[in-house]
């Protein structure tokens, strides 16, 4: 009986391995075309291009004398690139070298044989045509030191233009040319629909080669790179040189979501990473400068600085997020709406704060005379002040240098204090109406100096309360040291140059340090 149960299963698989054996040798041509990789199809950007293309333009600038003479070097015309430089320094030789020489060097003869008065200079810039009357949108560091603006079709027929205006905080600028017929132009598209890993296409004029497209993805979202209080700018990784700024970038559906205006480069040629405003951004500026001539801004009135984990911990803040009020402007809307010093700003008007320049881009988006709900932390609670915005102020406040004195009378946490004497005063710069203890020494291992506190810093408050002598600092400071608890934090508002700013520090980091 098991003999033949064997049996019956070794036949079984025997059959089986003989049927699969007769399968695999019938079938060698489909096991082969299974295992082939699927060919994917890139696309063309062609047809984009060839629907966009004619609407991109080369800008001219013939700057003013005085800048010219200037080391400034001017829009696009950096020391190191343009056409008057060798912008491939620093990279291997290879046998294009002397070609890629020549043709800048004839270039160079090319600009020298313009008409160009004596002390001037050209930059070249780039832009896009938004309506068929001659709009031209472009960078402003493009033209705002213009003594003539030139705008050279695809076609390359050249015809003068005049900025309508300008808008340096954002680095936009309108310009307008004449034509006896409709001219090409682009539409906007939406950039805050565009993710990271879209494609963009860049066009502009590098190196004032003319039209040209270099294809890329959208690297980051919303990059702070410092150049004005309303950085958020798209990275992208398509190539942009010299003279891309103020070129657009185009969304697979030909329309603009970025205009090109920096690029990080340690050579002065693309290294993959550049920066565009985006559509979003752009569009309501240049809306209002074709309109008015100049942006109207929404001001609030307050001076704000980032809220760091100390200083959420000091304010009972469950996590270090929103905008610190370290000042309120005198006669300000944030002062008529109630707004205090040492107020942590969550949410604007349903916008939340999750970064302190968040805020500035809110507020400057807000209609003037239009009433924006805010919610703050103060006091331990939310609060939520109804704040009637008003328009932002064209004086821009100064920074003064300072000279500290190197004399103190009082030490408190590694420093040396003083009372706000009129000489101090005036040798570091402290504004009249700012009252507090100067700081005259900071000791090397001060953990108030590792936190950034300086000679000639203000001391204004310590944990909220209002100083004016050394002997309230230091006594202060001694109760903050011996305040029960593990989260101990001193939270000072320092006056540096007549600004403030808050610093905190936690106690028993600084009593290691210390």
């Amino acid at each position: 009986m098991m003999l033949s149960t064997m049996s019956a299963s070794r036949l079984r698989k025997l059959a089986f391995a003989g049927a699969l054996s007769l399968a695999l040798a019938g079938t060698p041509f489909a096991l082969t075309q299974a295992a082939e990789p699927a060919i994917v199809q890139m696309p063309s950007f062609a047809p984009i291009v060839k629907k966009v293309l004619p609407a991109v333009v080369n800008i001219s600038v013939t700057e003013k004398a005085d800048v010219a003479n200037s080391d400034d070097g001017g829009p696009d015309q950096d020391q190191g690139s343009g056409p008057n430089a060798n912008p491939f320094q620093g990279f291997p030789p290879s046998p294009f070298d002397e070609f890629l020489r020549r043709f800048f060097q004839q270039q160079q003869r090319q600009f020298r044989q313009m008409p160009v008065p004596e002390g001037q200079r050209v930059a070249l810039g780039s832009g896009f045509i938004i309506d068929p009357t001659g709009y031209v949108v472009t960078n402003n560091h493009v033209v705002e030191n213009a003594d003539k603006v030139t705008v050279i079709l695809q076609d390359n027929s050249r015809h003068p233009a005049k900025v309508i205006g300008r808008d340096p905080k954002t680095d936009l600028a309108l310009i307008k040319f004449e034509s006896t017929q409709p001219l090409p132009y682009v539409t906007w598209g939406d950039s805050d629909a565009s993710q990271v890993g879209d494609w963009v296409l860049a066009v502009g004029n590098p190196f004032g080669l003319g039209g040209t497209v270099s294809p890329g993805v959208i690297s980051a979202r919303g990059r702070d790179i410092h150049a004005g209080p309303y950085d958020d700018f798209l990275q992208v990784d398509a190539s942009i040189n010299r003279g891309n700024s103020g070129g657009p970038d185009f969304n697979l559906e030909g329309r603009v979501i970025g205009i090109n205006t920096a690029i990080y480069s340690p050579n002065g040629g693309s290294v993959g990473i550049g920066f565009a405003i985006p559509s979003s951004l752009a569009k309501p500026i240049i809306e209002q400068l074709r309109a008015h001539g100049k942006v109207e801004r929404g001001w609030l009135g307050v001076q704000i600085q980032s809220v760091t984990p100390d200083i959420a911990k000091s304010l009972g803040l469950a996590k270090d997020a929103g905008a610190l009020v370290a000042d309120v402007t005198k006669g300000s809307p944030a002062e008529k709406g109630g707004m205090k010093q040492g107020d942590v700003i969550l949410n604007y008007d349903s916008h939340d704060i999750g970064r302190v320049r968040d805020l500035p881009i809110a507020v400057a988006e807000t209609p003037v005379g239009q009433t924006a709900a805010i919610k703050v932390w103060r006091d331990g609670k939310p609060v939520t002040l109804q704040v009637k915005i008003g328009e932002m102020p064209e004086k821009q406040q100064n920074m003064a240098q300072n000279e500290p004195s190197p004399h103190g009378s009082s030490a408190g946490m590694g420093l040396k204090l003083s009372s706000l004497t009129p000489e101090l005063r005036r040798r570091a710069h402290v504004p009249r109406d700012v009252r507090g203890v100067i700081v005259t020494d900071v000791a090397p291992n001060s953990p108030l100096g590792a936190v950034g506190v300086q000679p000639g810093d203000v001391i204004v408050s310590i944990n909220r309360k209002r100083v004016t002598t050394p002997h309230e600092a230091v006594h202060e400071f001694e109760v903050a040291r011996n305040e029960k608890g593990s989260n101990k934090t001193l939270l000072l508002l320092l006056n540096r140059h007549g600004i403030n700013e808050y610093v905190a520090l936690s106690v028993q980091n600084g009593a290691k340090k210390g």
